[in-house]
């Protein structure tokens, strides 16, 4: 691997055999006689390499591959083929160097004993991880006081809310304090403010100790505010690699104008005076949205500014939701 690299992938692919037949009984006798299967390549063939210390969103629907990835640069799952080196480790040896500087977060997957308070949980990865005491106690308060777990890490687990639940899950999970991060969904069925608060801790975390992190997330906003490059990936396949902004520049199909219409600007006739110019997705008194083609924005907008009198006009790029299943449908 380069030193450039904290991950380096090259031509990852997995596979899995699964077993088919029709319904029926008959059709169940046949099968345990011969067998029908045929392969899934979960994971088929892709390549992509991650600097030390960039957060990159790892993104894609459903059955994409995501998790395969994780786990298998994680080390749970064997690769079928291809190279895989995290931090100059092979991960599915799981050394435990490897394991001492590596972690990953999954989304409402356990960790921590559901009948003891976190900090019992915290004092064994203490003593699995082999933490030194001062190094741990240290960075156990850095990250009660990043995550706000004071209130929390002393009650039992089963009494905590999904937010704080995961709140120290993420603290349990980085008390050996990683330097590669692979977060699977760490906020999903979060709150607004809970959502908020772990992507905060991530780019802080990142900012301290110069992390990398892998994030997966349906939630945009989680793309949004810690990634400047996604890697995006369906049906197994490499669709990007690349910063977000190029990502919404190629796929963005269309721009949104806002204008904020002077009172009477459209001679009592509302949003019928407006059509003209465009899909009209909103309009209230005055206050309008219009979706154009990208390649007509301009040309609308000259339009627009000399067709009524005009308070405020902006050119908005689509919500990165919308690129995103324009990007999964070119696929």
């Amino acid at each position: 691997m380069s030193d450039a690299h904290a991950i380096h992938i090259q031509d990852l692919r997995k596979v899995y055999t699964i077993s088919e037949r029709e319904a029926g009984l008959k059709a169940a006798v046949r099968s345990l006689v011969k067998r029908k299967t045929r392969d899934i390549a979960a994971v088929d063939g892709i390549t992509f390499h991650v600097p030390p210390g960039q957060i990159v969103g790892f993104l894609g629907p459903n059955g994409a591959g995501k998790t395969t990835t994780l786990k298998m640069l994680s080390g749970l799952l064997h690769p079928t083929s291809g190279q895989v080196d995290v931090l100059g480790y092979t991960p599915w040896q799981r050394q435990k160097e490897f394991l001492r500087q590596i972690t990953l977060v999954m989304g409402q997957r356990n960790q921590l004993v559901w009948d003891i308070p976190a900090i019992d949980s915290y004092e064994l990865n203490r003593v699995i991880y082999h933490i030194p005491q001062t190094q741990y106690q240290e960075t156990l308060d850095e990250l009660v006081d990043l995550l706000e777990l004071s209130p929390l890490i002393h009650k039992p687990v089963r009494n905590l809310s999904l937010g704080e639940r995961m709140k120290c899950e993420i603290a349990g999970a980085l008390l050996h304090r990683p330097q590669v991060l692979f977060l699977d969904e760490p906020t999903i069925g979060l709150d607004v403010t809970a959502q908020r608060r772990i992507r905060e801790f991530v780019a802080e975390y990142n900012r301290r100790h110069q992390a990398t992190v892998l994030l997966t997330s349906h939630y945009m906003a989680d793309v949004e505010a810690l990634c400047e490059r996604v890697v995006v990936i369906h049906h197994g396949k490499l669709l990007f690699d690349g910063a977000l902004a190029a990502l919404v520049k190629r796929s963005a199909l269309h721009k949104t104008i806002v204008v904020e219409l002077a009172p009477g600007a459209t001679g009592g006739k509302g949003v019928e005076a407006l059509r003209p110019f465009g899909e009209v997705v909103h309009y209230n008194d005055g206050q309008a949205s219009l979706r154009v083609a990208k390649s007509d924005a301009a040309h609308v907008t000259s339009q627009l500014l000399a067709a009524f009198p005009i308070h405020d006009l902006t050119i908005q790029d689509p919500p990165i939701e919308e690129v995103i299943e324009q990007v999964f449908n070119e696929g």
